[in-house]
């Protein structure tokens, strides 16, 4: 493919990388020369037409298999050292959440149950479902990217939202309500909202229902519905644990779509200029700056967990100190 290029498409490549596009490719074709060479055999007529032909093939391929994005040097070397940084960072939160969360939601989640008082499972299921909201990363993203709503405000209606109906899963739970019903009704809610909110900010709404689906949340709420189902030891109490999540993603659809009521949420997207680096002493002092605040950002995000659970260990749980240790292992990790 690139010899038959070189040899039948003299194109100036940088060019059709800065221009792009459909008008990259009409560039290669409207600078293709067709070299008056007779194939044995054939007719001048039929060896144009065959170079013409070799010559549209092998430009397509060009454009097919070569042009993918237009970037300089500098974004697509922190393109790629970023991807690996994610990467890896995923490797280790995922294991981080999968060694802390999974163990501190069942065991609170437990907990929580065998008080058999229904003022208390509401008060800290509604605590629990904010504070492990505003821990998810899936979360500061997200708020990054509206500039319409405040940050602060767009992560505690999300967190609030989630908060309130995980406490409408763990009643579904005790009480064994059918799940059904209830996703009927309150999607039913959610769509005559979204009926009043621009278009450009249901796509926010919808997103934002995907926070508890994030690495942070999941386990942590699949968790709590194990802990408390395995506390009632009946028939039904495996099938009333199911829909969680479901329920949970509700509440940050309906809590944004208000805020859309109250905010001017016309042109919400937050554009963000991409430094571009010359050499690897900029790319270098980039990742310094910017990696110390993610380890703020997350280390201030899981705080409130970290507190919530030594006083929920002290108070109630007093686990061993293997037990312990692994979820500080995993915090670590995270």
């Amino acid at each position: 493919m690139i010899e038959c290029l070189f040899k039948h498409a003299p194109v100036n490549y940088s060019e059709i990388f800065r221009n792009g596009g459909i008008c990259g490719k009409k560039k290669i074709n409207q600078r293709t020369s067709v070299p008056s060479v007779r194939l044995k055999g054939k007719s001048q007529g039929e060896s144009q037409r065959i170079h013409q032909r070799s010559d549209s093939h092998c430009t397509d391929r060009f454009y097919t298999w070569f042009y993918v994005a237009a970037l300089s040097p500098g974004i697509l070397v922190e393109f790629l050292v970023g991807s690996v940084l994610v990467i890896l960072g995923m490797i280790f939160f995922s294991m981080g959440a999968e060694l802390s969360m999974t163990p501190m939601g069942e065991h609170v989640g437990g907990s929580m149950l065998r008080t058999k008082k229904l003022g208390f499972i509401i008060i800290i299921g509604f605590i629990l479902g904010f504070i492990i909201t505003i821990s998810e990363p899936d979360l500061q993203v997200l708020a990054e990217q509206v500039s319409s709503v405040p940050n602060l405000v767009l992560i505690l209606s999300v967190a609030l939202g989630v908060g309130a109906f995980l406490v409408v899963a763990l009643l579904r739970i005790l009480f064994g309500i059918a799940l059904p019903p209830l996703l009927f009704s309150f999607y039913i809610l959610v769509f005559v909202l979204a009926m009043f909110v621009s278009e450009n900010f249901l796509a926010v709404a919808f997103d934002s229902g995907g926070v508890t689906t994030g690495p942070m949340t999941v386990p942590f709420i699949m968790a709590l519905g194990v802990g408390i189902a395995s506390i009632r030891n009946d028939k039904h109490a495996g099938d009333d644990s199911f829909g969680l999540v479901a329920l949970c993603s509700i509440g940050p659809i309906l809590a944004v779509l208000i805020l859309g009521l109250l905010y001017h949420t016309e042109g919400s997207a937050a554009l963000e200029v991409v430094s571009e680096v010359e050499n690897s002493i900029e790319l270098g002092k980039l990742f310094a700056v910017a990696l110390p605040k993610y380890f703020k950002e997350i280390a201030v995000s899981l705080f409130p967990i970290v507190v919530f659970f030594g006083i929920f260990q002290i108070v109630s749980l007093k686990l061993n100190k293997t037990v312990l240790i692994k979820i500080c292992i995993g915090l670590f990790y995270t």
